[in-house]
């Protein structure tokens, strides 16, 4: 790929589009008289008609700012070129880490430019390659994605399911592995589900009732765990647990790997979790109790026999293996099998091994160990970064992980159980340099003293003069970590000169529980605190300024954007929320909102609660005359999970509020979800965009 760079021309100038004048361009978005009352306290909401996604004014109005929002984009010059960069560094074959099934092995590989990722499958590792399932045949506008795959135990049938227009909402699909023909009808109304199949019988899965409203934004809060016999109606399958005799938001299930043990997770919230257990070898066995309470987070990760390995963060902040028999399974009766350590821990099992997956400041560690805890090795990773994997049936004794950072592309690796060799397996050819790349972790200060990290990667040589222009991405929360990986995007933004920093906010996993409850609730403006300070860092380190900073998170990370552009306008030059959860008095009475609750509250919690949520609720926190950040919403029409009517009041709070020459406008993927399972196109079209956006309002004009 030809490396560019990016040339400052008149930064001092304003972009080409005067925003004061392009406001009067802003499609007219009407205001209404409803008025809610909490705790005594009214809340305008001038907009809630946005919240009908089924009606005709919802729908033009959407029409309406995309026509504006891509009248403004088709006016910026470099959007073309970003579009080819990016396309350019895109093209290049990706195969995933591969997994065997029966006596095949099966990876997902995408040519380059594929709208989705083919999945493959070899017999043993030399066969001839076939295309087993092949997603860009599922539409022809791409929109159809393939989102779960999942093999019976012999590896002789496959469920899996299609998402279509990005939602939630799922279809099954049976088939015999062997010859491709379908099993049985196509399942449908399946939402948040996995595939557990029982020999090749048949398969539990889990749904809710389909909403009487719209099935985009209704309140889905029972979930229901099925038995789906193979050959029989699903209007037939039995209801194993959940509904209203056990009411539960979210239920799953998975089978252990002898296949004796159905083991069921039930929960309310995104954290803690009730965990059940039924045995199979006896007709009509009971559901029987092993954590009978949300308090904690609890899994069974294997067993031998009566014995179950259990991962649990219960007395172990940081997680700890344990094991007990079914005889007595008390929290009393745990023995522990590796122990809590200052690191936060993960762990699956492969080859009759346990491999306990650490996090060090973000970065990955390995151990193996015996299931009698006994610690057999650490494995030697190829470097600093993320390592994946490391999962695989009990008889494998070759197996695989992932490894990649920043700067260096996931590359497969087949790891050798009993002696701790690997080699590499698959290495993409990418036109990436990555030696001439920096990627580099730093500490700073938050503003009530706590250290966080942040790795900052960016192009060797670069001069720290206050002038390049900077993405700070962030998430900070649901107790999810940021950790080091490849993307042709970031690649995209530092070859041309970008420097990109991702911070380890709290209200995230890496440092477990502890940072989680940092930024959760009524800790939750430590998580905005915390990404200020990271701008603040890179801009008095000069690695950047305000005028060449941008703000950037998608979902949960929309919400941090838009908390923090408006509790801090002055930050940053640019602010790019995504799918964002944008209005934090009423995001529980969507789809499974409610099971956020761990994390935020919600307004009905009590008045405290409510006056803290509205303190930094964006929607609510848009004050006429301030000078915002230029600001570009992206979401989706069909996201279920996060409903667009959070992306579209905020975005027309700003444009009616916004003080100074800075744009606000709102690009709306049609036929797309929360992010999953869209296309190539899709993608790099939406990333230049926002590049594209962001430099322009940054004041640079061209790329050389």
């Amino acid at each position: 790929m030809k490396k560019t760079a990016f040339i400052l021309l008149n930064v001092a100038l304003m972009v080409g589009v005067n925003a004061q004048s392009y406001k009067k361009k802003y499609p007219e978005t009407k205001k209404v008289d409803h008025v809610d009352t909490y705790f005594g306290e009214e809340v305008q909401d001038p907009y809630r008609w946005l919240e009908n996604d089924l009606s005709e004014d919802t729908k033009k109005w959407v029409i309406e700012q995309n026509k504006a929002t891509y009248a403004y984009l088709n006016e910026i010059p470099l959007r073309a070129q970003l579009k080819k960069s990016l396309t350019d560094i895109w093209n290049y074959e990706k195969i995933s880490t591969p997994f065997k099934e029966g006596d095949f092995t099966y990876y997902y590989k995408n040519d380059g430019l594929q709208q989705h990722s083919i999945l493959y499958r070899k017999l043993g590792e030399s066969g001839t390659e076939e295309v087993f399932l092949d997603p860009n045949k599922f539409s022809k506008d791409g929109s159809v994605s393939l989102s779960d795959v999942s093999f019976s135990k012999d590896g002789s049938l496959v469920a899996y399911s299609i998402s279509e227009g990005g939602s939630d909402w799922r279809k099954v699909i049976i088939l015999n592995a062997k010859d491709k023909t379908q099993v049985g009808e196509t399942l449908v109304d399946v939402k948040f589900s996995g595939i557990a199949w029982k020999a090749n019988d048949g398969f539990y899965y889990s749904s809710y009732d389909k909403p009487k409203g719209s099935e985009l934004s209704e309140k889905t809060d029972q979930h229901k765990l099925y038995y789906h016999k193979l050959g029989t109606a699903q209007k037939k399958d039995q209801m194993i647990f959940g509904g209203q005799e056990t009411p539960r938001r979210y239920v799953g299930a998975y089978l252990t790997d002898d296949e004796r043990f159905l083991i069921i997770s039930a929960a309310n919230t995104t954290t803690g979790n009730e965990l059940y257990y039924q045995d199979l070898s006896q007709a009509a066995s009971p559901i029987k109790t092993i954590v009978g309470n949300f308090d904690t987070s609890t899994s069974v990760i294997d067993n031998d026999g009566e014995t179950f390995y259990i991962f649990t963060n219960n007395k172990a902040p940081n997680n700890k293996v344990v094991k007990a028999t079914i005889s007595d399974l008390s929290e009393a009766a745990w023995k522990t099998i590796i122990p809590e350590t200052e690191n936060v821990l993960s762990v699956s099992t492969a080859g009759g091994y346990l491999f306990a997956k650490y996090l060090k400041d973000a970065i990955s560690v390995v151990d193996q160990y015996k299931y009698d805890g006994s610690k057999v090795r650490q494995i030697t990773l190829p470097g600093v970064g993320s390592a994946s994997g490391f999962g695989g049936k009990k008889s494998e004794k070759e197996i695989y992980f992932g490894f990649s950072n920043y700067i260096t592309p996931s590359t497969s690796y087949k790891y050798n159980v009993e002696t701790g060799s690997s080699d590499v397996y698959i290495k993409p050819n990418v036109k990436f340099n990555s030696d001439d790349y920096v990627s580099e972790q730093v500490f700073y200060t938050s503003k009530d003293g706590t250290k966080v990290p942040m790795i900052i990667t960016y192009k060797k040589g670069l001069k720290k003069n206050g002038k390049n222009p900077t993405i700070v991405y962030g998430y900070g929360g649901f107790n999810i970590s940021l950790t080091p990986g490849f993307s042709p995007a970031t690649a995209a933004w530092i070859e041309n000169g970008g420097v990109y920093a991702v911070p380890n906010l709290r209200g995230g996993g890496e440092y477990g529980k502890k940072w989680h409850d940092g930024g959760r609730q009524f800790n939750k403006l430590n998580v905005f605190n915390d990404f200020i300070a990271a701008a603040e860092y890179l801009q008095k380190n000069n690695f950047t300024s305000p005028d060449y900073t941008a703000l950037s998170g998608g979902s949960n990370g929309g919400l941090l954007v838009g908390a923090t552009e408006t509790i801090n306008p002055k930050i940053a030059k640019v602010a790019l929320p995504a799918v964002g959860v944008l209005d934090m008095l009423r995001y529980h009475t969507f789809t499974a909102g409610a099971g956020w609750g761990y994390d935020y509250g919600t307004a009905d919690d009590s008045k405290e609660m409510f006056e803290y949520l509205k303190g930094y609720s964006p929607v609510h926190n848009v004050k006429a005359g301030t000078c915002y950040p230029a600001t570009l919403v992206t979401t989706g029409d069909h996201d279920d999970r996060v409903v667009p009517a959070h992306s579209y009041k905020f975005a027309a709070n700003l444009q009616a509020k916004q003080g100074c020459e800075n744009p606000v406008l709102i690009r709306i993927e049609t036929k797309a979800g929360h992010g999953a399972g869209r296309s190539t196109e899709v993608v790099i079209n939406e990333t230049a965009d926002k590049f594209a956006f962001t430099l322009w309002n940054m004041g640079i004009k061209k790329l050389k």
